[in-house]
């Protein structure tokens, strides 16, 4: 595990992301109390896939529509979940 400062990490940015992609970690500590963890993202990452962002829009847009459905019992949070 390599501990740098923000300073060294923006002086050679290519060379963590190299590390990183060869499996390292690297932890970028950012003044005395804050500290940050590069970590590859690929294509299997289901958070930042084009699909997905689509569908949070998606959803995003239908809530601002109001076409949402309520729930207020438990028995329809189990309906809806199909429990």
């Amino acid at each position: 595990m390599l501990i740098i400062s923000s300073r060294e990490f923006r002086q050679n940015q290519k060379l963590y992301f190299e590390k990183v992609d060869k499996g390292e970690q690297v932890i970028v500590q950012r003044g005395k109390d804050k500290s940050y963890a590069l970590t590859p993202i690929n294509e299997d990452d289901v958070y930042f896939s084009a699909e997905m962002i689509r569908k949070i829009k998606l959803s995003a847009e239908q809530a601002r529509n109001g076409e949402v459905k309520r729930i207020s019992s438990s028995r329809e949070i189990n309906d809806l979940l199909g429990l």
